[in-house]
Parts: C-alpha cells; sequence; structure tokens
C-alpha cells in the first residue's frame, strides 16, 4: 500500500463538482446543499449533467455516468468532487474509470453509501477522501453537525468527534489509518481490485434496509476474507431500518450480531458512532490517520492535527 497521499484542501472560491454517479435523482432536492455551498462556503459548484437526466433506476447510461464524473475527475480546476447521492451504480463503472489526470491533480471526492466503491478504489491509490454527507442529504434536518464536519475536512480543520459510551463498546486506543463505508459495499469488494486492505487500519462500517440473516452472512463474509482479524479498532456506526423475518425472527439485534463476530479480539471497539444512513452523519476522512480512544467515560476520535476541533 503507497503512502496515503492527501488532496489539497479547499479555499474560498474554489470550484467543486456536483455529479451523481449511482442513482437518479430530483434536481430540486440538490438545490438546497448547491446553495449552502455556493452561499455559505463561498465555492464556485460545476453541475454534472447526471443531475437533471435518469435511465431507469441511474441518472443514467452506464457510459454517460462514466463520462460525467470522468470529466470532472479529469478537470484540475475542479478541486473537489461531491456526489449528489448514493443508490447504486458506482460499481458498474469503477473499472472503467481512468484516474491518470486525477493523479496529476488530486482532488477531495466526496460521498458514502454506493460511493465506498469509488472511495475505496482512491484508497487503493494512495489518496484519500471523504465519507460524508452528500448534496442530497447534507441540508436536512439534524444535519448541522455532519456538513461542519465536513465543511472542516476539506477546509483542512480537521475535526475531532466525542460520542457517547455504547454497553457493547470494548475499551482500548489506537492511531492508525482509518478505512471502511458501507458494510455490504465492502463485502461485495471482497476479491476484486478494489478490495481493502483492513490489517493494522481502523474500520468503521455502516448499512441501510439489510435483513438481519444478511448482516450475519455479510460479518462472515468478512471475517473469512480476514478483513476483521487485524485490526487497529472497531467503529460501528448507524445500522438503520433494519429488517426481520416474521416467522421465526432472526433473534439478534444488528449490534449484537457484529458484536458477536468480533468478541474474540481485542482491539478497542465502539458502537452507535454517528456515520452512516442519518442526518448526523459525520465526515470520516478514508486513509488519513485517526486517533480512536474507547474508554468508560465515552469514545473520542481525531484525525490527527496540532489543535482538534471538537464538534
Amino acid at each position: 500500500m503507497p503512502t496515503i497521499q492527501i488532496p489539497p484542501f479547499l479555499q474560498p472560491g474554489d470550484k467543486i463538482g456536483i455529479v451523481a454517479p449511482a442513482s437518479a435523482v430530483r434536481y430540486e432536492d440538490l438545490l438546497p446543499g448547491i446553495n449552502l455551498f455556493r452561499d455559505e462556503w463561498k465555492l464556485k459548484v460545476v453541475e454534472g449533467k447526471t443531475l437533471k437526466s435518469s435511465y431507469n433506476q441511474y441518472s443514467a447510461t452506464d457510459e454517460n455516468r462514466l463520462a460525467d464524473l470522468q470529466s470532472m475527475l479529469d478537470d484540475p480546476s475542479i478541486k473537489a468532487i461531491i456526489a449528489a447521492r448514493g443508490g447504486y451504480g458506482c460499481s458498474r463503472i469503477i473499472d472503467r474509470l481512468d484516474f491518470t489526470d486525477f493523479i496529476k491533480s488530486p482532488k477531495w471526492i466526496v460521498g458514502f453509501s454506493d460511493l465506498t466503491a469509488i472511495l475505496s478504489q482512491l484508497y487503493q491509490l494512495g489518496y484519500a477522501s471523504v465519507h460524508a454527507p452528500m448534496a442530497k442529504s447534507i441540508t436536512l434536518e439534524g444535519a448541522e453537525k455532519a456538513a461542519e464536519s465536513l465543511r472542516s475536512i476539506l477546509f483542512g480543520e480537521l475535526p475531532g468527534y466525542s460520542v457517547e459510551p455504547n454497553p457493547l463498546n470494548r475499551n482500548g486506543s489506537a492511531v492508525a489509518e482509518i478505512v471502511g463505508g458501507n458494510l455490504c459495499l465492502l463485502a461485495h469488494l471482497i476479491g476484486s481490485n478494489t478490495q481493502i486492505d483492513t490489517e493494522g487500519k481502523i474500520l468503521f462500517i455502516e448499512d441501510l434496509n439489510e435483513y438481519l440473516y444478511n448482516l450475519d452472512r455479510m460479518m462472515i463474509q468478512m471475517k473469512r476474507a480476514g478483513k476483521l482479524s487485524h485490526l487497529a479498532g472497531l467503529i460501528v456506526g448507524q445500522f438503520t431500518d433494519m429488517k426481520d423475518n416474521s416467522n421465526p425472527p432472526y433473534g439478534k439485534t444488528a449490534y449484537e450480531i457484529i458484536h458477536e463476530h468480533v468478541a474474540e479480539y481485542d482491539y478497542p471497539l465502539t458502537f452507535n458512532f454517528p456515520v452512516g444512513h442519518v442526518a448526523d452523519n459525520r465526515a470520516i476522512g478514508v486513509g488519513m490517520n485517526a486517533y480512536l480512544d474507547v474508554n468508560k467515560e465515552g469514545v473520542e476520535l481525531h484525525f490527527l492535527s496540532s489543535a482538534p476541533t471538537i464538534i
């Protein structure tokens, strides 16, 4: 794994791109986020062609989604790319993206959920990115701290987070690179060129709308592939709108399932972290170095800097 490079931090007046590389989105739902970037963050916004198109469930055909994202990657004047939304579709185009010009002029890529595939690809290439709210979700009610955390990372004011303790937590501390994202995507990436190396890393996971038995299956897949055994730490985010069998029920909660599969290890472990498919989806700098401390008083996560700001 190459040394992770941090793209240049943003400054007021910089140009950013908004693109929809996965599912279709209503353009009207993006306007509050676009206005936030323009009016409050003082950035110039370039709107991708996929923000106003659709093709079945996707924002456009594979070819057009690929071309829209590729043009943003290739443009050296664009200093960050923020996804409009997730959904599904990034895995269909990930192997055809050309990062040649991106490597010449690195920029921040921001997203979560289905964007886990692209963030993982960037990590494989040796570049940091941000797992964070996207244009559609960044102005939701309750997203104020999440929005500020993204602004903080993008502008180089590296944040720190304080979280309440959870009964399932396992105490300990670690300093390591942080990787992860949507658990379903991480499991599906195993065996591909985009799978992530978790050894010695702080891993964070989250998911949405999965059956509990399938969560168990994904955790087994991660474990069998060696993705859980040699972590520096594990951050379990929000597992939202999980589904259960009606007769008989699975018998365990999402957090109990995860806890069972990592109970044999001794690295620090924390649950109910504010990351995932919720309004308060704090920004995580994928590939960045972080300090994680889990103790009886609570949890601290800091992206390493001389004076992190607590959000």
